[in-house]
């Protein structure tokens, strides 16, 4: 019988096959809550190929961004030297559930920081929270439904509140900026499009 795979095993694997190449846009979350922002330090959990990490330090944040597969950071490390901005982005290797970066940040970033290999996904959210400084930003942004092509289907999906809830936060310590389904537009590998939910929490720390 096989051994299951590590979260490290799965994700080196994903993008062993994958495109380096991204679609160079930021998340639509990100520069919703962010934008107007006055730049500080960031920290992205799960940077993928980085467009998020360039799209931060093009508005001038200094930032550090975090993956479990080494070729997703060697991904993001081009796309930073790509567009010029390689000096203000740190690039670290963390398995979150094992190993996590250090510091504090005007904001911490986790967008889509989900795997079908368990790795304690709450825990870690829960960890990065302490890593946001007093007017910081915490955001996270969640699938909150699925696609008609997807196989991504928990049932049922948390609703926002049960995702709040699951971070076992202070509430005292915390002011809610949004806490809600957004929906989006999204295309699938064949083409086809279907209007699907993101759970954002966008919480500010005291």
């Amino acid at each position: 019988m096989n051994e299951p795979q590590t979260s490290t095993q799965f994700w080196d694997n994903r993008y062993a096959t994958a495109s380096p190449l991204s679609s160079g846009k930021p998340g639509a979350i990100l520069v919703r809550f962010t934008d107007r922002l006055q730049p500080g330090h960031a920290l992205e959990l799960g940077c993928a190929r980085g467009d998020d990490a360039v799209w931060l330090a093009k508005k001038g944040w200094n930032v550090v961004a975090v993956d479990i597969a080494q070729q997703a950071l060697s991904y993001a490390a081009d796309n930073a030297q790509r567009n010029g901005v390689a000096e203000k982005i740190t690039f670290e290797q963390h398995d979150l559930s094992e190993s996590f970066p250090e510091g504090e940040y005007d904001l911490v970033s986790a967008s889509f920081l989900e795997s079908p290999v368990d790795f304690g996904r709450e825990k870690v959210l829960r960890k990065a929270s302490k890593l946001v400084k007093s007017g910081g930003l915490l955001l996270i942004t969640s699938h909150g439904s699925a696609a008609s092509w997807s196989d991504h289907r928990p049932s049922p999906f948390p609703s926002p509140e049960e995702a709040l809830a699951e971070l076992q936060l202070e509430s005292s310590d915390w002011s809610s900026i949004f806490v809600g389904n957004i929906e989006r537009l999204a295309t699938g590998p064949n083409g086809e499009t279907g209007e699907i939910l993101d759970t954002v929490l966008a919480l500010q720390r005291r």
